[in-house]
């Protein structure tokens, strides 16, 4: 397996939000670019939609006078060709269809077919196992994950995640590929969430069992991640932004495929939200009414907040532990992935070093003792560093 070239040509496999966004990475690093989906009105709103924001990126200076024709110039489009020849030249494709296992193992099968020897296949699933996509393919060593953050051209984070069969030399042309194009790739094992969206989900899930329990209210419990936290959207907001239905659909994902582990176990509150119909902004109406003109107030008493801000926190940085007790990532990559790819305000395992270790084991155990749940169960790294006085981020 050869490098990527810096002019080779790169494939997407979907025109929708994600692969269209990927699509103008590509274009605007210098590469030619096939862009491929079934739907050829799906492919006219990709193409119109990267040329307006490559326009964009030249009015504001990032691109150079001229450089979004040139780009454009350089980008295919591929409708209603189920063998997936306008591949044929690709040096690496990157797969960004829907999120289903059936779907991306048909594609799968046919980019093989379709592709050359040495191109290098992506899969940008968020929740598949990579191992089950390259099932599909007689050479597996070939396939990786690319997980890019939405949206493409502006998050910096993209994981990288070899599958159990997957070659070396597959991976680092991958990563050489991701930095070249500007991006900080990260390398994830292949466990369910990677490393964002299993190490993010008590940000959500606990900030919904303190709702729940009638602690705080929404408004009170994102004011105290904010304004006391230091996180831009608290996680109410936050939900309600990405979209209720979506960020549901990835936490019981995430919680079926580690066999239903009480710690990732979906709210009640936001599958009601869900059936509803109440997904967030979109709908305009989820946690918060967007007909109302102002939300409702917070409680904003001091003692209160940081009692959230410590529950929560507490409970993120015990999946982070335990994500670097599992090999699921490098310590470093695990700072990296949650403040590139989700802007958190610190890395996880130097702020449980801040607040301290042995204080969030106290905090968990407390709540383990008073709700006699899995839930709560103290990471043994995080355990044994408190014990020893250590650190979790050496």
């Amino acid at each position: 397996m050869t490098a990527i070239p810096p002019d080779a040509v790169v494939g997407v496999l979907g025109a929708g939000a994600m692969g269209a966004g990927i699509a103008q990475v590509a274009l605007a690093r210098g590469h030619a670019v096939v862009l491929g989906d079934a739907s050829a009105e799906a492919l006219a709103r990709a193409r119109a939609g990267i040329a307006a924001a490559l326009r964009r990126e030249v009015g504001k200076g990032r691109l150079a006078a001229g450089a979004d024709e040139a780009a454009l110039a350089r980008l295919t489009v591929a409708a209603d060709d189920p063998a997936l020849g306008a591949f044929s030249a690709c040096a690496m494709v990157i797969e960004a269809i829907i999120e289903r296992l059936d779907a991306k193992q048909a594609a799968f099968g046919a980019l093989e077919r379709a592709v050359g020897a040495d191109c290098v296949l992506a899969t940008n699933t968020s929740s598949l196992s990579v191992a089950s996509v390259a099932a599909a393919c007689a050479r597996p060593g070939r396939v990786l994950g690319v997980h890019f953050f939405n949206p493409a051209p502006v998050m910096p984070l993209v994981e990288l995640v070899p599958g159990i069969a997957t070659e070396p030399a597959v991976l680092a042309a991958a990563r050489d590929c991701i930095e070249r194009w500007g991006k900080v790739p990260v390398v994830a094992a292949d466990t369910p969430g990677f490393i964002v969206n299993r190490i993010a989900r008590p940000f959500y899930g606990e900030a919904l069992r303190i709702l729940e329990e009638g602690t705080a209210d929404a408004a009170t419990i994102d004011w105290a991640m904010r304004e006391l936290g230091g996180f831009r959207m608290g996680p109410f907001e936050l939900m309600d932004f990405i979209g209720n239905d979506v960020n549901y659909a990835v936490t019981r994902s995430v919680w079926e495929a580690f066999f239903y582990d009480a710690r990732y176990r979906p709210s009640f509150t936001q599958r009601r939200l869900v059936e509803a119909g109440f997904l967030g902004r979109k709908t305009g109406r989820g946690y918060y009414d967007y007909a109302q003109a102002e939300r409702p107030a917070p409680t904003e008493d001091e003692a209160l907040g940081r009692e959230i801000l410590e529950r929560v926190l507490a409970m993120l940085v015990n999946e982070a532990a335990d994500a670097v007790r599992l090999g699921v990532a490098s310590p470093a990559d695990v700072e990296l992935a949650m403040t590139k790819g989700v802007n958190y305000p610190k890395g996880l395992l130097a702020w449980g070093d801040e607040y301290g270790p042995a204080r969030l084991v106290a905090r968990l155990e407390a709540l383990r003792d008073e709700y006699q749940e899995e839930r709560y169960r103290v990471s043994p790294l995080l355990r044994r560093v408190a014990r020893d006085g250590g650190r979790l981020l050496p």
